[in-house]
């Protein structure tokens, strides 16, 4: 397959978001896709790489085959690993080497186009405001909810509503502000299990019963009306697991 032609980035803000692009592209393989890249990943194929686009597309292809190429490529025979260890640590090593592959692709932008040092570390500190690949993947990123009682509720109780706010039990009133001061601190800090991103106050989020990872609605494909009649949610990543059991 043809790789997709692109505007070149040349400012800071052009490459990261290229960057942004590509990286929520190869979070959405490694979590929300994990099923499809898992199968198109096959150890019986040629040496296999992971590319993610700026449109926020991936596909899993050969790679280039002109050297050098025009711009960095990923890791080379992901799908060799594929079935010789763990899927969550071949998974983390994926997410890796894509780590690094994004890195590169900004740096060879910043280079391309002579950027000094002050344009270096502007790049480097917007990149380095995200959470990576891997710590998304792997779960260090996400946070985690230990509130048994809101995750053992209904669906209301694991899922946030519009308002933000998790099903709680009744507090008394002079504890009230305690408890939403608490709820604002931790909500502030959760992070999407798929995209990384930071809570909203305005965005539907649903938490898993296996992991306890909080995940936005769109990002798992879960709308408040279905979330009411799901008695077990279950993420992407731990369905995968059982299945592969």
């Amino acid at each position: 397959m043809d790789r997709v032609a692109y505007n070149t980035p040349a400012t800071g803000e052009d490459i990261f978001k290229d960057y942004m692009g590509r990286r929520n592209a190869l979070i959405k393989a490694l979590t929300t896709d994990v099923e499809e890249f898992f199968r198109k990943c096959d150890p019986e194929k040629e040496n296999l790489c992971l590319y993610g686009f700026p449109n926020e597309q991936w596909e899993v292809n050969l790679p280039a085959e002109e050297v050098p190429s025009e711009l960095p490529e990923p890791v080379l025979g992901i799908n060799f690993a594929r079935d010789g260890m763990e899927v969550k640590d071949w998974l983390a090593l994926v997410a890796v080497h894509s780590d690094v592959w994004l890195l590169s692709v900004a740096f060879y932008y910043g280079a391309r186009f002579g950027f000094d040092k002050a344009d270096r570390k502007r790049l480097f500190n917007m990149i380095n405001d995200l959470p990576t690949i891997f710590e998304v993947v792997s779960g260090v990123a996400k946070k985690q909810v230990k509130d048994k009682s809101s995750v053992s509720n209904h669906s209301g109780g694991r899922s946030k509503s519009k308002s933000g706010k998790a099903s709680k039990p009744q507090a008394k009133d002079e504890d009230d502000a305690v408890v939403d001061e608490f709820e604002e601190d931790e909500n502030g800090e959760t992070l999407c299990g798929a995209c990384g991103e930071n809570y909203a106050t305005d965005e539907f989020w649903i938490c898993c019963d296996v992991c306890e990872t909080w995940f936005h609605g769109k990002c798992v494909k879960i709308t408040p009306a279905r979330a009411e009649h799901i008695k077990q949610y279950k993420c992407p990543s731990c369905s995968n697991k059982r299945a592969r059991a």
